[in-house]
């Protein structure tokens, strides 16, 4: 990776890197074209790489630019991508119910009203047998990252944000920055919307925490931050850490 390259952009990579990692699997597993949904993939950053492999692709985004953006990078490489304007709330009536194998659902729980309403419309989308990849900002690593920076408090209330809830569907609403979750959260989301998560992963455990002069003046750093960060993914003690939590869910 260039040594030009931001730190904030080379943690992207290793998140980025880790996800496409655990995601390649279950795209080369049928062997046959797949038809995906990629929900909120704005630019396209994922949906053109999975439209290299054969897949047929249909991104949902609310952003008109960010769908012109992606349309230019689709035929720059060149491969086809279908850009559809809405969100997951309209997601149904975008690409019809049981339409998907796959869809991805990378930073959209963060930001809706109700993720359980959102996985259910999700899991009226996908196909008997197809998979969720599900990719969400996970709560102690912004508990950690808070009492660090000596917002004491902050990280209090973030560690329980509302002791009171009864439900996961009565997740406090998503704030300034974006709702978190603990992976028992995410578990109980799942479950509810009829989906079984199949494998976790901790994305981005060392990388949030690392300086970036680290990053910008060691030689080979930023590869072998990566190759932490994947000898980690799979560490469950090590999870409550992670910045984002990967689920595969069928």
């Amino acid at each position: 990776m260039s040594e030009s390259v931001k730190p904030a952009e080379r943690r992207g990579a290793a998140r980025t890197s880790l996800v496409w990692e655990a995601l390649l699997p279950v795209l080369e597993a049928v062997g046959t074209p797949l038809d995906v949904v990629d929900i909120g993939g704005g630019t396209g950053g994922f949906a053109v790489r999975v439209a290299g492999l054969g897949h047929r692709v249909t991104v949902v985004d609310p952003s008109p630019d960010a769908l012109a953006a992606l349309d230019r990078r689709a035929r720059e490489l060149p491969v086809e991508v279908a850009g559809r304007q809405g969100d997951v709330s309209s997601l149904v009536d975008v690409v019809g119910a049981g339409s998907a194998d796959v869809v991805l659902c990378h930073g959209v729980l963060e930001v809706v009203d109700r993720p359980d309403v959102a996985l259910a419309t999700i899991r009226e989308v996908l196909r008997p047998g197809g998979t969720l990849s599900l990719l969400v900002a996970q709560r102690f690593a912004a508990v950690v990252a808070r009492a660090m920076a000596g917002h004491f408090a902050q990280a209090l209330t973030m560690l329980e944000p509302d002791a009171g809830r009864a439900a996961a569907g009565a997740l406090p609403g998503p704030g300034r920055s974006g709702r978190r979750f603990t992976e028992a959260e995410v578990r109980t989301l799942l479950a509810g919307a009829g989906l079984d998560a199949l494998a976790v992963h901790g994305i981005r455990v060392f990388a949030d925490l690392v300086p970036g002069a680290v990053l910008d003046l060691e030689p080979g750093a930023s590869a072998a931050l990566v190759e932490l960060e994947r000898a980690v993914v799979d560490r469950p003690e090590l999870r409550p850490l992670a910045t984002q939590l990967h689920v595969l869910a069928r």
